[in-house]
């Protein structure tokens, strides 16, 4: 090619990447034939060209797979798609590369399946074959170079800026260094576009990159900014930094997919990846819709525009479960090295080890714990390494967040899939069935659930300002474990027979879950608490915890103080807007006048 002019777009259909070389389909010579077929388990024969994790396309309609494991002159295949009417002696084409998805700017927005196949217009039921693997998006992104042609560019150096809802850059390949021997001008592009010559190879704005392979940084970075998520429970008492880890382990029915369409919904974070895994189609529905419907508060457009939604719902193919959570990490990676902070979410992971499980019978390899695999705990263990802040190699800071949920059968969480999470996670929201059905959302468990964030957070958060906000927290912390410990007792004797004090104490207890704790997902003043709000609210009810405690030091009888109506302080929550604090502080004065005319 030269270098002197612009190089057509017209090009895009034979782009090619420096890491990346697309196999040649065999002849009719050296076509692979199909020896069997076990629902998602093909096996073929295995020329010595053949390596693990390489995409293999089966059968006339083209089913794709991925080699996962040889066996002599035989590969196993796992494909990624229903393999009914496969049969032995129909033929296997190996690609020569591995498994890889299409990265670009138009994938905010879009709903894809595992594969990263968008899902947009094909109609109420998937066929075998589908759309094309990465097909591009036809839409123009405005481009603004920021580098001259002659300059000397390495891996990750931004070249230009792509206009969109969230900050984009064009970045050299991570494989790919050299002089920028040609630049595009200003001006909207597609992304096959080619909009830069770097080191004799054309850089466009979408490329293809392995699912298995994590995308290189330069080093990573102590994740000490917290990530705000607008649920009072999270952010209160079991914050998440920026580039952590979460899990949420939840039996049926306690509201782990609503949690997180909440956080998807309303955390700080740049661009969310939203992985439906093994979930109902009903669920991923309510999340697309809610999305489209939604405005982003920071650029004021539709929420789902920083969102990339990948579905594969309980009735999709089972083992593209396996690829999606892969994928998935795969463009949070790809936008975290733009500089900006994603937030992966995986719902459930236990539906993927389910997959895994499945398909390691199929495979005959000797079950552990429960029929899953043996390498169950090291396959989490990669998943959710895949988090972290970092400093990229074109020298900017991004992280991205992992939050997965568990589904435990029965609510037990000594099963394999939920003990092996907690070991790999930085913070567990434990969501508790009896809060469940009690409607106390969300449902997270203040006895069961940790953060290992939380020492580090409290130094940010004194630095931003709020020197306050670890003592809160511990206090709050204090007053529901002594509210939980004198429950027993008022089932057993009464509340009558507890001395004031501790009557008080349990007062507390309620005052925090129903005044500060509990959250209404459906109310638009409550949906979401901004950190200003969460610290009224707390310091509210702190302060009137304390005047009740005073009272029933100097005398006053606890009925007394029991019966002083509290609603105002109760109802600040729904009464004060997402970020407001004047009207919880008014609440807390209608409240403490009220105690002071009971004195």
């Amino acid at each position: 090619m030269t270098t002197s002019g612009n190089p057509s777009s017209d090009s895009s259909d034979s782009r090619t990447l420096p890491q990346i070389t697309p196999g040649t389909p065999p002849s009719d010579a050296e076509c692979l034939r199909i020896l069997r077929v076990a629902g998602p388990l093909v096996e073929i024969t295995c020329p010595p060209t053949v390596a693990m994790h390489d995409l293999v396309m089966l059968g006339a309609a083209r089913l794709p797979g991925e080699v996962v494991a040889i066996h002599g002159d035989t590969a196993t295949i796992e494909a990624y798609e229903y393999t009914g009417g496969l049969a032995p002696g129909h033929p296997a084409e190996p690609q020569g590369r591995p498994l890889s998805v299409r990265l670009a700017p138009d994938l905010l927005g879009g709903v894809f399946d595992g594969l990263l196949r968008p899902l947009a217009g094909i109609g109420d039921l998937l066929t075998a074959g589908g759309p094309t693997i990465g097909e591009p998006d036809r839409r123009t992104w405005s481009f603004t170079p920021r580098v001259a042609a002659g300059a000397s560019a390495a891996a990750g150096d931004v070249l230009g800026e792509i206009g969109a809802g969230v900050p984009l850059r064009l970045l050299v390949h991570p494989d790919l260094s050299g002089e920028v021997t040609w630049i595009a001008a200003a001006g909207d592009h597609r992304s096959t576009d080619v909009l830069a010559v770097v080191g004799g190879q054309e850089v466009r704005m979408d490329q293809s990159w392995s699912v298995r392979r994590p995308r290189p940084i330069a080093r990573r970075l102590s994740a000490d900014v917290p990530l705000n998520t607008g649920q009072r429970a999270v952010d209160l008492l079991f914050p998440v930094a920026r580039g952590s880890t979460v899990a949420v382990p939840g039996g049926f029915g306690t509201g782990k997919t609503m949690l997180l369409q909440q956080i998807a919904k309303w955390c700080d974070a740049d661009v969310i990846v939203y992985v439906g895994c093994g979930e109902r189609g009903n669920e991923m529905a309510d999340v697309i819709e809610e999305l489209e419907e939604l405005t982003d508060p920071r650029t004021g457009g539709r929420l789902a525009e920083r969102t990339v939604t990948i579905a594969n719902t309980s009735n999709m193919p089972m083992m593209a479960r396996e690829a999606g959570v892969h994928t998935g990490a795969t463009v949070a990676e790809y936008f975290r090295d733009m500089g900006l902070d994603v937030v992966l979410i995986a719902d459930s992971t236990s539906r993927w080890a389910e997959a895994l499980r499945e398909f390691a019978s199929r495979m005959g390899e000797l079950p552990a714990e429960e029929g899953y695999p043996a390498g169950l705990a090291s396959q989490l263990a990669a998943f959710y390494e895949r988090a972290a802040t970092v400093r990229t190699l074109g020298g900017a800071t991004g992280s991205v967040t992992v939050i997965g949920a568990v589904s435990p059968p029965g609510g037990d969480r000594t099963e394999p899939v939920t003990a092996h999470t907690e070991r790999f996670v930085r913070c567990l929201w434990s969501l508790d069935r009896d809060l469940a059905y009690a409607r106390h959302y969300p449902a997270v468990s203040w006895s069961e659930s940790f953060s290992r964030d939380a020492a580090t957070l409290a130094a940010a958060h004194a630095q931003a300002g709020d020197a306050e906000w670890a003592e809160r927290r511990g206090r709050v912390a204090r007053q529901l474990a002594e509210a939980d410990r004198l429950a027993d007792l008022v089932e057993l004797v009464g509340i009558t027979a507890l001395p004031p004090r501790e009557r008080i104490s349990v007062l507390a207890g309620r005052l925090l879950r129903e005044a500060a704790i509990q959250q209404n997902a459906l109310s638009p003043a409550d949906a979401y608490s901004a950190p200003e709000k969460t610290a009224a609210l707390v310091e509210a009810v702190l302060t009137v915890i304390d005047r009740c405690l005073e009272l029933v030091d100097s005398g006053i009888p606890a009925d007394a103080v029991e019966a002083v109506d509290l609603t105002p302080l109760l109802r600040a929550r729904e009464t004060a807007g997402p970020a407001e604090t004047a009207p919880v502080t008014a609440a807390r004065d209608t409240v403490l006048a009220r105690l002071k005319e009971a004195a």
